[in-house]
């Protein structure tokens, strides 16, 4: 990305989480949008560019405009899922590169857990897309992330106790972070104990469903010194898909991160060793997995020794989803903007735990995946 004028992250915010029956679609985002802002020290009438994701008839950014009493310049509704937000983030950071905002506000919000048939989504109308899955009783998403840790086990001969990791890792870093929907540790063999879901994927496989809002506020170069944190820059940014329904996607093995990955990367000039936390979608914990090796971390059916022996665990040489991701931490719906806050928060050094907080973290990748393995978007961020 140009130096010219860089984007960077100033202020972060969660709403209330778990089950919120006293919260809306809206006042989840409105109140996550304010704690974001305060901490960054500016206000609402700063916002000229407003980014989320959702579906409502005028789209979610106008009909949030409206709620929030702004009008921006510059709206972006794009929802590809779990990976929107960090395809916002990248469409915000190329808006300041470009001179047509200063400001840009991106937020999520979802009372799924609490109140499921009010939640501002509207079905689409993709019968083309499904018309080979949903007919025959095919319960999506889960089935969609089955059929591909099928594959994967068959190809690689990956087990799901080697998979269980990822779900027992996650627990310990919810355990440290006190807003974590489930904290209370867990083992390989409670994982393969808990009920089948949709084989192989078990219950402790499979993310939370929770409600709980998001924000984030991304800020030019030239605004930084009105904001009252350290900004965390956007240092690269790549998106892809690689198809819609899970019976059209390319290789069950490999999904849209080994495409945005490398844009990323390259647009940061980074390598992967260069990293100090990482911050991927765990929809389930075969997205971990198939995430890592698309990403470039380790090789094809290697992702399953790379996560073993408490690697990716607190105190493990490769921090990963350090709050207890959707696994453990919370998961309303589309999880990708947790991953922007916590990520920013390492970067910025917040926690006083040194168990919780990486220690010198100064390079994060953080990256969302989006439908049935469909969507990707990669985002690097660094402490400037």
């Amino acid at each position: 990305m140009s130096t010219s004028r860089r984007a960077a992250i100033v202020g972060v915010a969660e709403s209330d989480t778990g089950a919120t029956p006293h919260l809306s679609v809206m006042s989840q985002q409105a109140k996550a949008a304010k704690a974001a802002l305060d901490e960054a020290g500016l206000r609402m009438s700063d916002v000229d560019a407003l980014l989320t994701a959702g579906s409502w008839a005028w789209g979610p950014s106008v009909s949030l405009a409206e709620y929030l009493g702004i009008r921006p310049d510059y709206l972006d509704s794009t929802n590809i899922g779990g990976s929107s937000f960090e395809a916002h983030v990248g469409h915000a950071a190329a808006a300041i590169e470009a001179g047509l905002i200063d400001v840009a506000l991106i937020t999520y919000g979802s009372t799924q857990r609490s109140d499921p048939f009010n939640n501002g989504l509207v079905e689409a109308a993709d019968v083309m897309s499904r018309q080979f899955e949903e007919p025959y009783g095919v319960p999506l998403p889960i089935a969609a992330y089955a059929l591909a840790a099928n594959r994967y086990f068959h190809q690689y001969g990956v087990t799901s106790a080697q998979m269980a990791e990822v779900a027992v890792s996650a627990r310990q870093w919810a355990g440290l972070n006190p807003n974590a929907y489930n904290r209370e540790p867990i083992t390989v063999d409670d994982v393969l104990a808990s009920p089948m879901i949709c084989e192989p994927l078990r219950k402790l496989d499979c993310c939370l469903v929770t409600d709980g809002g998001g924000a984030v506020v991304i800020a030019a170069e030239d605004r930084w010194t009105d904001v009252a944190t350290h900004p965390i820059t956007v240092l690269g940014h790549g998106e892809a898909i690689t198809h819609s329904s899970i019976a059209n996607m390319p290789d069950f093995t490999v999904t849209g991160a080994a495409q945005s990955g490398p844009k990323a990367m390259m647009m940061a000039g980074v390598q992967h060793a260069d990293f100090d936390v990482v911050e991927v979608y765990d929809s389930f914990t075969i997205t971990v997995l198939l995430t890592l090796e698309s990403l470039g971390f380790c090789k094809p059916g290697e992702a399953g020794d790379f996560v073993a022996r408490g690697r990716i665990a607190p105190g493990g040489e490769f921090p990963l989803n350090t709050n207890g991701g959707g696994l453990s931490y919370t998961h309303p719906g589309m999880y990708g903007i947790f991953l922007l806050i916590e990520a920013t928060r390492q970067l910025r050094h917040d926690f006083a735990d040194p168990l919780r907080q990486v220690a010198g973290a100064e390079l994060a990748l953080v990256h969302g995946t989006g439908g049935m393995l469909s969507s990707a978007s990669t985002v690097i961020l660094g402490r400037s």
